[in-house]
This record gives structure tokens, C-alpha cells and sequence, in this order.
């Protein structure tokens, strides 16, 4: 009686051992993951910001050569 309830014991503690490395791996590989995304999700900020920067100043030169052309169209009428 006493060495089946050694092997009992023994099961338990395995199966507990097996599911904290379950746990472990399964929250290392949440954590990668995460640390990818916020990765992800930075590049893509900044790849919008300078989209957005250098539309702007194309905009910016753009107006300016306009503005410029409609002024001298307005002096020479």
C-alpha cells in the first residue's frame, strides 16, 4: 500500500513539475510575442510620421512655387 501511494505522490509532483514548464513556455512565448507587436506598432508609427512629414513639405513647396506664380501672374495683368 505504502509504494502505490509513493507512486501517486511521484505522478502528482511530475504532472506539476510538467505543467509549471507549460506555463513557463506558454508566458515566454506570450512575452515574445508582445515585445514583437510593440515593435511592430512603433515602426509603423514612425514610418507615418515621416510619411506624413514629407507630404507635408512636397505641400509646403508646392504652395509656395503657386503662391509665387500667382503673384507674378497677378503683377503682370
Amino acid at each position: 500500500m505504502e509504494n502505490d501511494e509513493l507512486k501517486e505522490r511521484i505522478h502528482a509532483v511530475e504532472t506539476a513539475q510538467a505543467t509549471q514548464a507549460a506555463t513557463t513556455a506558454g508566458m515566454e512565448a506570450t512575452n515574445a510575442a508582445t515585445t514583437a507587436g510593440l515593435q511592430a506598432t512603433q515602426a509603423a508609427a514612425q514610418a507615418g510620421t515621416w510619411a506624413v512629414m514629407v507630404a507635408g513639405s512636397a505641400g509646403l513647396i508646392a504652395g509656395i512655387f503657386l503662391g509665387m506664380a500667382m503673384a507674378r501672374a497677378k503683377g503682370k495683368a
